[in-house]
């Protein structure tokens, strides 16, 4: 606007500049006849007059021409004034959800509407204030208003998000599945799959996923390892009443999981129960060699089957390199319980009971040892190891 001016003074100076030189040239006459009037003026005058008649025409076609469009400009201003009261509750209803007044944020919502362009937008803000309240119809009412070609996917993920926080898992993947058939595969999308096939216990999609966005960086690492160990347990569970099967699952888990002391626990004891002890032990040896586990060593004994001495043989070997193991001096002398080997049964346990630094261990021991006595025909040693048991256990 300066500028403007400035430039509008320079041109009226030169139109005075101009004006005064040729003011000083009065040589001609306008001659006016309107019979009976007859009208002598200098030029000069006349071309004063024409251009004040001018400003004098140009103003007043101005003034006609405001006073006929004053509807029109009161009726724009009124758009303009509904359009930014509209954008200013738009922006409270954002603040007033992110600060937790979700019954406000509704209402801001509401109120943006004034606007038409502000639709998807408080659509999905009003829709997440009424799912915070847990109004879930009214939720529902707001996200099916948004129906802008360009808010669909926004749409679409709002909706299987909150369904699946209100642990709607089949209202989640059934947005995300019209949502991926519009061609949308993102990495919150699969986090939010990843949620609702927990919730629905589909574990093979849930160990897919998880692998999926281990890839993308998109899962903490812990986290990860957890969801894996879950899915994993939950699938050889299913599997629990077919050896070959587990197996085959077994073998296409990862390394990692399968030298998991959680995971092989796990799978040795469906085995075992499934009369495949020979299995279970290779599981327990393969984890064993990668993870040294007490639990691994309390399971190891029940992978003897008919003969333990392989077994015993191999805890020996073990030993070598942890002599002062009292798991593996416990788990040695259950193999020789079973074996029948009663003098180095008695030995292994009452080594393993000298060094044992905790309650679980000692009772086990001693409950062995008890056992180990009732086979030797000893009684009373018998009836002290199984109260030595008893008194061991730390009762509150």
């Amino acid at each position: 606007m300066a500028l403007r001016g400035l430039i509008w003074l320079a041109l009226l100076f030169a139109i005075a500049v101009v004006l005064a030189i040729v003011g000083r040239f009065d040589a001609g006459q306008v001659l006016l006849v309107y019979p009976p009037y007859r009208v002598d003026i200098s030029l000069n005058l006349f071309i004063v007059g024409l251009i004040v008649l001018f400003i004098l025409v140009y103003a007043l076609l101005r003034i006609v021409r405001n006073i006929w469009r004053m509807p029109q400009r009161v009726a724009a201003y009124r758009a303009k004034s509904r359009v930014a009261k509209a954008h200013a509750a738009l922006r409270d209803a954002i603040g007033n959800l992110y600060a937790g007044r979700f019954s406000r944020a509704e209402k801001s919502a509401r109120d943006s509407l004034a606007n038409g362009d502000n639709k998807g937008a408080a659509g999905l803000i009003a829709a997440n204030a009424a799912h915070r309240m847990h109004e879930y119809a009214r939720r529902d009412e707001w996200l099916a208003q948004i129906d802008g070609a360009d808010w669909q996917d926004a749409r679409l993920m709002a909706t299987a998000d909150m369904r699946a926080d209100a642990r709607d898992a089949d209202g989640a993947l059934a947005a995300l599945t019209e949502m991926q058939s519009q061609g949308g595969r993102r990495i919150h999308a699969q986090q939010i799959a990843l949620r609702a096939q927990q919730q629905l216990k589909n574990w093979s999609e849930v160990l897919k996923l998880v692998k999926t966005l281990e890839k993308r960086e998109a899962i903490h690492p812990a986290v990860a390892v957890r969801l894996r160990q879950l899915a994993a347990e939950n699938l050889l569970r299913d599997r629990r009443h077919n050896a070959d099967a587990l197996l085959e699952l077994w073998h296409s888990l990862t390394p990692v999981e399968r030298h998991s002391p959680r995971l092989a626990d796990l799978a040795a004891e469906l085995l075992i129960a499934l009369n495949r002890p020979q299995d279970a032990r290779k599981i327990v040896e393969e984890a064993l060699a990668q993870n040294w586990d007490a639990r691994l060593l309390r399971r190891y004994p029940e992978t003897a089957g008919g003969d333990a001495l392989p077994l015993i043989q191999k805890a020996e070997g073990w030993k070598n390199d942890r002599p002062d193991d009292a798991d593996l001096l416990f788990a040695l002398g259950r193999l020789c319980l079973h074996q029948q080997l009663w003098g180095k049964a008695q030995l292994f346990l009452e080594a393993a009971l000298k060094i044992a630094d905790n309650e679980p261990l000692k009772i086990r021991t001693h409950r062995a040892l008890a056992r180990l006595h009732e086979q030797l025909g000893d009684a009373d040693k018998a009836s002290q190891h199984y109260r030595e048991s008893a008194l061991a256990m730390n009762v509150v």
